[in-house]
């Protein structure tokens, strides 16, 4: 249980934000398959990280410990030849452990074994694993848990999946690719692909590392096969992870500055500086980083987040102390992330008595003002395992008195430190020194 803080003052604080989740796991997976030695800095240390270097080492990869310091440094050292896991695979409950790392297996003739966390049978896999049989490797279940049994040579290049679930379908083998026997040509067919700003994360960090993409047609994507080159990379601040802290500054009429903004990224964390503007916040980027604050009260708005829908948990919190409705749309996907995201945040919000429903696609939103007028305070909201759950009752908790979290610990799959940034970010208030 955590007993979420109230922001008694107006906020005014510097926020630091660890690595981003996305782009440290697609380093750690392109420096396992490069041709030498690679050096991460900045890559984040959580769960999700741990289970990737954890399922990356079972295949033969060399990873150093990273430095329990303020900026790690980690060595990864790519094998000569891939090993099947004799131990198996933990994903836990990481959705780019349980989709990256198969491809990456596929490389490792002979049988590995992919388990994980109780609720991560109910995450969708089939249409990767789909794609890997069509290139000749035998598994024996579409959903975790699940045994693959990998030849010497691949078969390909042509691979046809239905990716409307999920983004990292695409991503997982494009990651791959360049190490399978005849590279990729990978088709979508379906309903459009959610969160396309991170594919386009996948491409530009083969194309740095010299590998060739064509993504020229829309739902076709082709890899030739070759070298990947090895790249030291330093990892950008999770935005997403961002959000929340800016939110709890425009939230409490204040301002929270996120240092290290980059001025171009594709992470799509980077739609909420737009999300906010739409709903009567400010956000500025200078050279000392991002800053979001209040501009008034905040106002309901009609928001697609089909490209950015793990921040649909935050703009939900926004939408809660904003005047008038707000449409969150675009994101059905989110039923089968972590937890069921849009159940999951109509049943919490519904218990303070907000009024929210869902639709096909998303949520629409009531919104009580700025002080969550008729809101019940002195509440338990759930956090179903899912980071982003916690995210949102944390900031419902800012402006709603006596709310309790039952798992804080959910916390632990991207930013294990968050109470402590979270209680560092509330001492920092008007009138003190940043």
């Amino acid at each position: 249980m955590w007993h979420a803080p109230v922001a008694s003052r107006r906020l005014r604080a510097l926020c630091p934000v660890p690595g981003s989740k996305s782009e440290s796991n697609r380093a750690l997976v392109l420096a396992a398959l490069a041709d030498a030695p690679s050096r991460l800095t900045g890559l984040l240390a959580a769960r999700d990280t741990e289970l990737m270097i954890a399922a990356l080492r079972g295949l033969g990869v060399g990873i150093d410990e990273p430095a329990a310091d303020d900026e790690p440094v980690v060595w990864v050292r790519p094998p000569l030849r891939f090993a099947a896991a004799d131990a198996g695979i933990d994903c836990g409950l990481a959705g780019t452990v349980m989709r990256f790392v198969p491809p990456v297996a596929a490389l490792a003739p002979g049988s590995t074994r992919f388990f994980g966390d109780e609720r991560a049978s109910e995450r969708p896999m089939a249409p990767l694993l789909d794609g890997l049989g069509q290139l000749g490797v035998r598994i024996d279940a579409d959903r975790l848990p699940f045994v693959m049994d990998a030849p010497e040579h691949l078969s390909g290049p042509s691979v046809c999946i239905d990716a409307s679930d999920s983004s990292q379908f695409i991503s997982a083998l494009l990651l791959a690719a360049p190490r399978f026997t005849s590279g990729i040509e990978l088709v979508h067919r379906g309903a459009s692909v959610p969160s396309l700003p991170h594919i386009a994360m996948t491409v530009e960090m083969l194309r740095s590392r010299g590998v060739e993409v064509d993504d020229s047609q829309p739902g076709r994507w082709r890899v030739k096969p070759g070298a990947i080159r090895a790249k030291d990379q330093r990892i950008e601040p999770d935005l997403t992870n961002a959000a929340v802290f800016l939110a709890a500054g425009v939230l409490s009429r204040g301002e929270v500055r996120v240092p290290g903004w980059p001025a171009h990224t594709v992470q799509p964390g980077a739609s909420i500086v737009d999300i906010l503007g739409r709903m009567g916040a400010e956000a500025s980027l200078d050279a000392d980083g991002l800053t979001a604050r209040a501009c008034g009260e905040l106002q309901g708005a009609a928001i697609d987040l089909h490209e950015a829908s793990e921040l649909t948990p935050v703009v939900a919190a926004l939408a809660v102390f904003a005047n008038g409705d707000t449409t969150i749309s675009g994101v059905a996907h989110i039923r089968g992330h972590e937890t069921d995201r849009l159940q999951a945040i109509e049943n919490e919000l519904s218990s303070i008595g907000c009024r929210v429903r869902q639709t096909a696609d998303g949520l629409v939103i009531e919104g009580s003002g700025a002080g969550g007028a008729g809101l019940e305070p002195t509440r338990t909201l759930r956090t179903y395992a899912d980071h982003r759950l916690a995210h949102l009752a944390a900031l419902i908790g800012l402006v709603v008195p006596g709310i309790e979290l039952d798992d804080i610990g959910a916390v632990s799959k991207t930013m294990p430190d968050f109470t402590t940034r979270w209680d560092r970010m509330l001492e920092q208030t008007e009138g003190t020194a940043r």
